[in-house]
């Protein structure tokens, strides 16, 4: 469920929070299983966790920021991974990702407007030799070139999967 969390989800997040026993120390674990459930942590839902938990809002926001597991953006339905390791990027990875951000019409970190990509970077994904390499959705497109970019994301453009 992705967009805006409505009050008429609290009772979700409330029983996320009892599971825990409202117990503060519990946070990581409440807010893993709200995100989840959403595919991200919405403000509303950490507006009614600092509530329930008597926490303040910028602690919540604190833990939420720190880890990189949690995100306070709604994810795209895929996500895009482009190495801009070592390895990579002398083999090219930065056009690579420009012709991926000039295609989906995106930045890093951010979602397309029909909610199916969202693009990343990392600094290794652990296959030097493929270099540069894009993995989209835990699958590793080696080799990657300006030229082939458009018939990956084909594979996953909304079209395909209807």
């Amino acid at each position: 469920m992705h967009g805006e969390l409505l009050s008429k989800d609290f009772p979700a997040i409330d029983a996320i929070i009892k599971k825990y026993g409202e117990r503060k120390e519990f946070l990581i674990c409440i807010l893993q299983d709200i995100q989840a459930r959403y595919g991200y942590l919405p403000k509303e839902a950490l507006t009614r966790v600092a509530e329930k938990l008597d926490i303040p809002l910028i602690q919540i926001y604190s833990v939420a920021t720190f880890f990189k597991a949690f995100s306070l953006r709604p994810k795209g339905g895929h996500t895009i991974h482009v190495c801009l390791g070592t390895a990579c990027h002398v083999r090219g990875a930065e056009r690579v990702l420009g012709k991926i951000k000039r295609d989906l019409d995106i930045n890093v970190d951010e979602t397309t407007k029909d909610m199916n990509f969202t693009l990343k970077t990392v600094n290794c994904l652990g296959a030097c030799a493929l270099g540069p390499i894009v993995e989209i959705d835990g699958k590793h497109y080696g080799n990657m070139t300006t030229v082939k970019v458009e018939s990956v994301l084909k594979k996953y453009s909304i079209k395909k999967m209807e």
